[in-house]
């Protein structure tokens, strides 16, 4: 569906969604300097929206630019023209060809196929099933799909259904939400911040929102001072390793000179016949 097309909340959902940002405030003051800096926070459940559509829209966005993943769904959904989504059955009948045309890699590919299949064999459930089933519950069967993992239930959780206590403790965005509300030195690590967590309870889905607008609080130069930062265990930075150096190429010998003179060493004379000193014997003459 269309961003366009999305009906708005209604003034019942926006005076829930006051009392409990009221509430998160008296919960925690940091969160507190947020709210009162940030505004009013703008999510709401969209429950029109299927969780096959959901979690198609989830895969097309994986590892994408959000723009460019947006055209590619929309040449997506224009094949099945003019349903406003594809069923599941639809996509599970289409050329992959003609997937591959529209942008999608063969690893979506196998993911939609994988999420047509689970839909109509009943593993994702159907919206009005949807509603009616715990958090954990909806997490451990849409996790047995082909490329979702755990944030993107989370994220279908908070915003499609508008779940009110969910915690996405592995968003990056939110960790650093968090480093930079409360003046942590690194990224607090998904236990530490699931542990901090627990005093916004039973709403940590707005504490996560606003944690999100603290980054861009702190790029616009907004977000309130933090006061003390809480003892909370920070995610170790990994140092990369320095590249070697080449080893130097060894340098050649250099000849060693001789002492002796490069002339020619004179030819050895021949020695000389020694003569004996004994007086030789003269022959003794006849008679």
């Amino acid at each position: 569906m269309n961003e366009a097309t999305r009906p708005e909340p209604t003034a019942e959902a926006r005076k829930a969604m006051r009392k409990r940002e009221r509430e998160l405030a008296g919960l925690d003051p940091v969160m507190a300097r947020i709210i009162e800096s940030a505004g009013p926070c703008t999510m709401h459940a969209r429950l029109e929206t299927t969780p096959f559509e959901s979690l198609a829209s989830s895969i097309a966005h994986q590892q994408l630019n959000g723009a460019v993943a947006q055209r590619i769904l929309q040449r997506f959904v224009a094949l099945y023209a003019p349903a406003p989504f594809p069923e599941p059955a639809a996509l599970r009948a289409t050329d992959e060809t003609q997937l591959r045309a529209v942008g999608f890699s063969f690893a979506k590919i196998r993911a939609l196929h994988d999420l047509a299949d689970k839909t109509m064999a009943g593993v994702v459930p159907a919206s009005h099933e949807l509603v009616e089933l715990e958090d954990d519950h909806i997490i451990e069967r849409l996790t047995q799909v082909r490329g979702i993992g755990p944030w993107t239930v989370h994220m279908m959780l908070m915003f499609q259904l508008g779940r009110p206590n969910v915690l996405p403790i592995d968003d990056y965005g939110v960790r650093n939400g968090f480093r930079l509300a409360y003046g942590l030195k690194g990224l607090p690590t998904p236990r530490a911040l699931r542990e901090f967590g627990e005093r916004w309870q039973p709403h940590c889905s707005i504490a996560a929102w606003y944690l999100w607008r603290a980054v861009d609080l702190a790029r616009a130069g907004k977000l309130p001072k933090p006061s003390r930062p809480p003892r909370v265990a920070i995610q170790k930075q990994r140092v990369a390793a320095k590249p070697k150096r080449a080893a130097k190429p060894k340098r050649s010998a250099k000849p060693v000179r001789s002492t002796k003179s490069k002339r020619s060493a004179k030819p050895k004379r021949s020695a000389k016949p020694r003569h004996s000193t004994k007086p030789r014997r003269r022959a003794a003459r006849k008679p």
